[in-house]
Order: C-alpha cells, then sequence, then structure tokens
C-alpha cells in the first residue's frame, strides 16, 4: 500500500550502523502539501557521512523515502528530556543537486521555481511537482511565464511535462502572443460587472435578501487587543481595495446592464459588542450572534459589502465577525485579507504606516479587461469544446434524498466534518506522485466514484471551482474571481481506482485549459432544460482550498480562526477540504430541503472509507471499494435480517384460494356495481374457475403454458384467472384500451397457447390476421359448454415456483418487456402482510386495470383472505364514479397512484371517509 509511518521510516533509519539516533517527521512543503523529513546523530567515530537516502531507497518504497536527511552533532531537547521536535532545523530539500539549468527557458523556469516552491535550486532534472507543486502552482506558474516571458503556456504542459528540462522544451516550443495587461482605467463613474458578479447581481434580483451567497468568516483572537487599531486596518483596507466600497445598480441609458460605482474611501464601522458580564455563556451568545449575522442579508445596490463586527468574551479574549458577499470575493480572497489584516496591525501597533505595497490595478479594472479579452470570437471557440465534452451529460445527479425536491429552494443548509487523517494523507499525495496526477484529481475522483455509487449512475458531473487569477497582477486583489468548472466524470467499463485517476487527470487538465470561459456564460449558451430546483450542469460541487492564506500573526496576539456553523447552501453538496497538519480535512454542506444530516453525515463517512480502501489497494476495482464500516455492515446483514415471515411458502395460489372458500364458502367473493351487484358466493367461485380451469385443457393448455386474457373488469375476468391457474398455466393480461399493434407484439412475445376473451373485445386484434395467433376461447360462445362441465378440481400438484402470470412493461425505454411472477411471489406479497391488516373482514376494489402490477394486491389481497372484491365499473375512473363506489360499497382496503392519490386527497377528501386503510405507491 502507499500508508505513510513516520515511524515505519525512523525504525529503517536508525538501524544504519552509523546512526545513533534518528527522528522523521511530515512537515508542511512551501507550495503546500506535505514534505517527510529525517534528522540523525552519528555513531561516535562513525566513519565519513554516509549517503542515507540511497540507504533508505534501497529498503523502502519510494514514497517513503524522507527528501532530505540532516545530520545533527544532537538533537534539541526540552526541559523534560524529549526531542523536542519544533526545533528541528528545517533543512532545504535536496533540490539543484544535478545539471545546472542549461538554457535561458530552464533558467527562467528555475528562478520561478524557486519563487513559487521555496527551494533555492534547481536542476535539469528535478520534477516540479515532486518539489511541492500542485495545480494551483502550476497556475500561478503559467501566469508567471505569460509576464516574464509573453508565452502563454498551457496548463497542461506542466503536467505533461513535469521535469524542468521538459518543460524548458516545451516554453521553447511555444509560440504566441502576450495577453494584453490588465490596466488601471481612469476616471470616475459606472464600471462593468464581470460575467461572475453579472450572475450573482442577476440572482439577488430573483430572490432579494436571499443570504446563500453570504462569506462569513471569523477570527478568535486571545491577548491585548485594540479595537482602534483594528478600526483603522479595515479602513486601509477598504481604501486599497475599491471593490469592498462598491455598489451595484441598474445602468443608465449609456451603460447596458448592471453597473458598479465605486464610493469614496471612509471609516468602516466596528461596532464592539460586550458580552463580559455573561461569563461562560459569553461564547454562546457570541455563537448565536455569529450565526445571525451571517444570515443577514446584504443590499448591493445601496451598500456596504463588508461588515465586521468585534465580539469582547473576556478582558482578554475577543471574536472578530466579517461577512462579505461573494460578488466582492472569493476563497482567495479571504487569504489575502487576513494577511493584510495581520500586516497592517502590527505595523500600525508598532507605530509604523503600512507595509503594504499599492495595488496597481483593481477589480473593476479586470472586469473590464475579463470583458475585452473574452470577444465574440474566442467564446464561441471555448464554447464548442465544452459543447463537445458535455454532449449527453446527464442533467441530474439522482442521489437518494430524504425528502422530495422542491419547485423553489430555501437554500437552507447544515454541514457535517469530513476528516481523512495522516496515513490516509499521506498515502493519497504518494498515489498521486505515482500517477502523475494531483490530490485534487485523486479526491475528485473518489468522490465522484462515492456520487456514481449512491446515484446508480455510470458518469456524474461535478462542478469544480478554480482560482481564475491568469495574471500576476490580480493575485494580489480581493474580488470575486473564482470560475466554476463542470467535470463530468465517466465511471464505466469496471476501472479501477487507479484508472479512475488516469481519467479525472485527463478530464482536470482539458477543463484547466478552457477553464476561462466564464460558467455564466456556458449556462447562457448551452441553454441545459430548466428543472424546477435544480442547478444547471451541476448539482455536486468539490473545492480543495490550497489558495495562499496570509500569516496569522499579531504583536501580543494568537490568533485561531473560528468557522460559524453553515446555514445555507448553494448546492445540494458541496464537499471542501484543505491540507492541514493532520491530513485532509474539511466539510461536507448539503441542502436541508433534501438531506438530513444523519445521511449525509453517512455519505462523508463512506468517502472517507472509499478513499482509505482505494489508495491502499489503487488497482482494485471502484465498485469493490468499501463505502461502509464493519458495524454498519454487520448492522445491515445480520441485524437487519429479520424479515422473514411465516407465509406459506409451499403452497400454490389455486390450494391457497382452496383453503379460504373452505373456511367460508357463502361469503360474498365479487361484487359488481352497475352490472349485476352481488354476483355469489365464494363456493360459486370457486366451481366456475374449475370449469373454466377443465375447458382451457380440452382446449390444449398444459403446465406451464401462457394463456393470454383480454377482457373488462367483470366477474368473470377473476374466474377466468383462477381457472387458469388451476389448469396450472399462466395468465397474461392484456389490456383492452392498447392498440391491436401492441397487443399482437404481447402476443408474440409471451407465445401464449390460447387467448381468453368476450364482447367483441377482439375484433380489432384478429382483423386481418391470418396465422401466427392463438386458439381464441370466446366466453359468450362458449357459455354453455362450460357451465355443463364438471366443476370438481382438477387435483394438478403445481410448485409455489410455478408461473402465475407475466406483467409487460411499458416499452417508454425500448420494446416491452415481460416480467414473469412465480405463485410464491404474490403470496409473499399478501399473506402475513406486515404493512397492512388484511382479513376476510375487509372489502377491496379491483380498480387498477388487470395488466397493471397493482391488481395483484387488489385481486389477490382478496381471494386468498376470503374477502370482497369490489369491481370498479368503467375502464377509465373519475372522481364521481370513485366516489360513489366506494361509499356505496363500503369499501375498506384501498389502493390509488401517487398522482390518484393526491387527485382524490384535493377533489374529493369525503370519498375515503369509510375508507380504513388507503395505500399509495
Amino acid at each position: 500500500g502507499f500508508r505513510i509511518e513516520p515511524g515505519e521510516v525512523e525504525a529503517v533509519l536508525a538501524a544504519h550502523p552509523a546512526v545513533a539516533r534518528a527522528v522523521v517527521l511530515a512537515r508542511p512543503a512551501a507550495g503546500g502539501g506535505k514534505r517527510l523529513l529525517g534528522w540523525v546523530v552519528p555513531e561516535p567515530g562513525a566513519p565519513a557521512e554516509p549517503d542515507l537516502l540511497a540507504y533508505l531507497a534501497a529498503r523502502l518504497p519510494a514514497h517513503m523515502v524522507p527528501d532530505a536527511v540532516t545530520v545533527l552533532g544532537e538533537l534539541p531537547l526540552t526541559a523534560n528530556g524529549k526531542v523536542d521536535r519544533r526545533a528541528l532545523p528545517d533543512p532545504e530539500i535536496e533540490a539543484g543537486a544535478g545539471e545546472p539549468p542549461a538554457t535561458p527557458s530552464e533558467e527562467l523556469l528555475a528562478e520561478l521555481w524557486s519563487e513559487l516552491l521555496g527551494v533555492p535550486a534547481v536542476a535539469r532534472d528535478d520534477e516540479f511537482f515532486e518539489l511541492g507543486g500542485h495545480s494551483l502552482l502550476a497556475t500561478r506558474l503559467v501566469s508567471r511565464l505569460r509576464d516574464a516571458a509573453g508565452v502563454d503556456l498551457p496548463l497542461r504542459a506542466v503536467f505533461d511535462s513535469p521535469s524542468l528540462e521538459a518543460l524548458g522544451r516545451a516554453l521553447d516550443a511555444a509560440r504566441g502572443e502576450a495577453d494584453e495587461p490588465v490596466v488601471p482605467v481612469t476616471g470616475d463613474g459606472p464600471r462593468p460587472l464581470s460575467f461572475a458578479q453579472q450572475r450573482l447581481w442577476f440572482l439577488d434580483r430573483l430572490e432579494p435578501g436571499d443570504t446563500a451567497y453570504n462569506m462569513p468568516a471569523a477570527l478568535h483572537l486571545r491577548g491585548e487587543l485594540e479595537a482602534g487599531l483594528l478600526a483603522r486596518v479595515f479602513a486601509e483596507i477598504v481604501r486599497r481595495h475599491e471593490v469592498l466600497r462598491t455598489r451595484f445598480t441598474e445602468g443608465s441609458a449609456l451603460a447596458e446592464g448592471p453597473v458598479q460605482l465605486v464610493e469614496p474611501p471612509a471609516a468602516v464601522p466596528l461596532p464592539v459588542i460586550d458580552l463580559r458580564r455573561l461569563g461562560q455563556d459569553a461564547a454562546a451568545k457570541a455563537r448565536r450572534l455569529a450565526v445571525a449575522e451571517a444570515g443577514r442579508p446584504f443590499d448591493l445596490e445601496h451598500g456596504p459589502v463588508l461588515r465586521t463586527a468585534l465580539l469582547r468574551l473576556a478582558p482578554a479574549e475577543h471574536l472578530l465577525l466579517l461577512d462579505l458577499h461573494h460578488i466582492v470575493s472569493d476563497g482567495w480572497s479571504m487569504g489575502v485579507l487576513m494577511g493584510e489584516v495581520a500586516a497592517l496591525y502590527g505595523a500600525f501597533a508598532e507605530g509604523r504606516r503600512s507595509p503594504l505595497p499599492e495595488l496597481s490595478v483593481q477589480y473593476a479594472d479586470y472586469a473590464r479587461w475579463q470583458r475585452r479579452r473574452l470577444p465574440p470570437e474566442r467564446i464561441e471557440a471555448e464554447l464548442e469544446v465544452w459543447r463537445r465534452r458535455l454532449a449527453g451529460a446527464p442533467e441530474l445527479l439522482e442521489l437518494p434524498t430524504d425528502r422530495p425536491r422542491p419547485g423553489l429552494r430555501s437554500h437552507r443548509g447544515s454541514s457535517v466534518p469530513v476528516r481523512l487523517g495522516r496515513a490516509t494523507s499521506a498515502a493519497l499525495e504518494a498515489l498521486a506522485g505515482r500517477l502523475g496526477a494531483t490530490p485534487f484529481m485523486v479526491l475528485s475522483a473518489a468522490f465522484a466514484a462515492l456520487l456514481g455509487r449512491a446515484a446508480g449512475q455510470r458518469e456524474v458531473v461535478v462542478g469544480s471551482p478554480v482560482a481564475g487569477r491568469p495574471r500576476r497582477e490580480l493575485e494580489p486583489l480581493v474580488g470575486f474571481f473564482v470560475n466554476t468548472l463542470p467535470l463530468r466524470v465517466e465511471l464505466g467499463g469496471g476501472p479501477s481506482f487507479a484508472e479512475l485517476v488516469v481519467r479525472q487527470r485527463a478530464v482536470a487538465l482539458e477543463a484547466f485549459a478552457h477553464a476561462e470561459i466564464p460558467f455564466e456564460r456556458l449556462v447562457e449558451e448551452l441553454a441545459p432544460r430548466r428543472l424546477a430546483g435544480v442547478t444547471p450542469l451541476y448539482q455536486v460541487v468539490f473545492a480543495l482550498q490550497n489558495a495562499p492564506g496570509g500569516e496569522l500573526e499579531l504583536p501580543g496576539l494568537v490568533l485561531e480562526p473560528w468557522a460559524p456553523p453553515s446555514r445555507s447552501a448553494k448546492f445540494d453538496l458541496t464537499l471542501s477540504l484543505s491540507r492541514g497538519e493532520d491530513g485532509f480535512a474539511g466539510s461536507l454542506e448539503l441542502d436541508l430541503d433534501l438531506f438530513d444530516r444523519t445521511t449525509v453525515r453517512r455519505l462523508a463517512h463512506g468517502f472517507e472509507l472509499l478513499l482509505a480502501g482505494a489508495v491502499a489497494t489503487p488497482e482494485r476495482p471502484v465498485a469493490e471499494l468499501s463505502v461502509m464500516a464493519a458495524a454498519e455492515r454487520h448492522q445491515v446483514l445480520v441485524e437487519w435480517r429479520g424479515t422473514e415471515t411465516s407465509y406459506p411458502r409451499q403452497a400454490a395460489l389455486p390450494e391457497l384460494f382452496a383453503r379460504a372458500v373452505a373456511r367460508a364458502p357463502a361469503s360474498p367473493a365479487l361484487a359488481a356495481p352497475g352490472k349485476g351487484g352481488e354476483t355469489g358466493s365464494y363456493g360459486a367461485l370457486a366451481s366456475e374457475s374449475r370449469r373454466l380451469a377443465r375447458r382451457l385443457v380440452a382446449a390444449g393448455v398444459r403446465r406451464g403454458d401462457r394463456v393470454a386474457v383480454l377482457l373488462d373488469r367483470e366477474p368473470r375476468l377473476v374466474a377466468v384467472l383462477l381457472g387458469i391457474l388451476e389448469a396450472g398455466a399462466a395468465y397474461v393480461p392484456l389490456d383492452p384500451a392498447y392498440p391491436a399493434e401492441r397487443l399482437r407484439l404481447l402476443l408474440d412475445d409471451c407465445s401464449a397457447t390460447v387467448l381468453v376473451t368476450a364482447g367483441g373485445l377482439a375484433g380489432d386484434l384478429l382483423a386481418g390476421a391470418t396465422s401466427g395467433l392463438p386458439t381464441v376461447l370466446d366466453l359468450d360462445t362458449e357459455a354453455a359448454a362450460v357451465a355443463a362441465l364438471d366443476d370438481a378440481p382438477l387435483g394438478l400438484s403445481l410448485d409455489p415456483l410455478d408461473l402465475a402470470y407475466v406483467l409487460y412493461t411499458s416499452g417508454s425505454t425500448g420494446r416491452p418487456k415481460g416480467v414473469a411472477v412465480p405463485h410464491r411471489a404474490v403470496t409473499r406479497l399478501v399473506l402475513e402482510a406486515r404493512w397492512a391488516e388484511l382479513s376476510a373482514a375487509e372489502t377491496f376494489l379491483l380498480l387498477a386495470p388487470v395488466s397493471f402490477d397493482a391488481s395483484t394486491l387488489e385481486i389477490w389481497g382478496a381471494l386468498l383472505h376470503g374477502a370482497k372484491l369490489v369491481l370498479y365499473p368503467e375502464r377509465v375512473p373519475t372522481l364521481g364514479g370513485l366516489s360513489a363506489v366506494l361509499r356505496e360499497q363500503a369499501v375498506s382496503v384501498l389502493w390509488l397512484t401517487a398522482g390518484l392519490f393526491h387527485l382524490v386527497v384535493d377533489e374529493a377528501l369525503d370519498a375515503l371517509a369509510g375508507v380504513r386503510q388507503v395505500l399509495a405507491g
């Protein structure tokens, strides 16, 4: 497997004869992620320093070999004599140990790699991702190259040519003109919105007061804090970033569409709320205030778009609340904002001026640049790529929800934690390295696999945000740059997890290469079918937060990020992860209109289990990776198995019907309103069905044959069904409302030996047919002959697994399919049922066509219990007719389709007053 435990590496290192003591740790890498580092103290008098990395490489898998091993005279110790792990010096990664850069392109790349990855030197055979690079740093590298060399190198080139030498060749081969730089726009007045801002503005106009796009954040501050200095800090930040003092409104006749108006710099209100008098209750009150503040809507037309508040919990303890509207911020921006808060507060506290350089451009400059950069012809070329990529993609991820999807979403949300742990996270990163992928690609592949399993789909579409800052001058800005890409993941073909990651790598790289087309234009141009309560293109999002964050260090203060509980949800599910000291962790946000927290907590746990199994055995098929813990599996397979009932498994339907007849032969069996009322007892029905059985045998019907039935709902229909089973055959009900062409198709498919009909219903079916039809038994012409037959039982020995009937599907997905149902399946449904009270005291209504599976419950639920069965007289029910039959016949058990149930409840609820049990499906 690929699970990394530093202790295992430490033990191998300590076994070297020249090593007295060894320590191995996983520490954060400069560019994000982790690197494995070692420190050793040599044995006294040991020979010259050995090549410990070569020693480890000969004994350990490649992913467990540290990036560097540092030799120390002694290990730093704490006062208790233990190794002071924090004091271990952070060695430089052994980059640059090989051949130095040999071309101008390689030299430029080496300089940029050093800056981005925090390494002092880079050799020609060094690889970007092995030195700590990831997809976000690759994006920044491409941006730096555009600025420094005027070359628009595609992001995919960094993945396809990860070594310095190979990427240098790609850079030499790249041709293209430099993008027009982002330049400041002079003058005041209205300015256009970016594409992303425009979409949020329209959403705000559609649902004023919606808080789904609030971006709340909080900092827990311990130490001496000067509120006045903090207010000054935010005033300076708002001065620097025009977007934080911007209003959004309708454009004038000279400016089509919405525009943004920048207000002059001004002080930022920082209300201080003193909660010290609450003592131990202050923290709970602060949490409630934070949640309330996060749920307060923004007024985009009048502003402000940034709100701050300071909660004083104790003399040296505060909670700083921030809330921005997404129209002016994104995840990267929050890191920029926090970094500037720390830098400015530290400078102001020491009496210094702002140490931050003035911004060369503002967000409104970017919005204007973006619109010039994407003229119609370029947008069309980009759209063509996405049309091809998304052609035939599923419109909806059919996850099993706890509630039906509402037509109008409330955006009420919650979240559950997700933690992968150190071992799984380290193995994940090692697997990514082996496959030439990034942790994002591995994580998103696992999430897609989980969603596909849960939804039962062979492909899924997952949205994923990208930073959207293609130029270096945009990196220090606060603003809404992020773009979200629909990643279509194909799960078919039974891939192993490693194969799925390779697929996801290709999908992600293609998406990254065409990431500049705004999602808003993608939706507008592709025009997906709008479904009520469904976000277009994707309903689930995965985000890996590896944007640079500001240093949270202030003089005399200890800062800890504090996340207010999520109370809104933009999508059905949003998985957000980031890499910390203990591995990848984050949260799975859920839409409370659809899911319960317990459901999503189980889904999150399934993700953790699937990923742990995937990185341990990446060659294993995805479909075989477990998403259930051992306790859950035991619960499902063992504890929940108590569903056995004592129904008569060894009896066929004619025998069970005969028992009902024997218990009460004089009880009424059938009622046919409008067709003679009461039509006889159970004894009479049994006699008629046995005579029909003898007639069928005489017509050539044998055990196992299929007999087609084309009759309306009338007493003879029930007798015919019983007679067919008594003769050992199976019935195939045909709906008289079906066209003759469909009826012929069903007759041909089931190979019926006899067709039982009456009343001229088979006229169209038989018209013009010269061959290929079964023997026709017309009950009208055969009535006298049947009545003269013996009504004694035939005495056939039937097996409960013999075929009882065949029902055909609608054929809406192709050719109709015949579903073959044995006797035992019917018995299991209606005898010893736990879901309803079925007995001889009930009155059932045969409302469904006999060709519809609901008729099984209605007919056999009555006949096997000795209950009365009422035959609905009309071929197509009406509310008036149904109400009359329910009242007049005192129906006590009623089955309705979901649509008819709603109609009855809405329009004729009084009709159900006498019905004791209503079943809907």
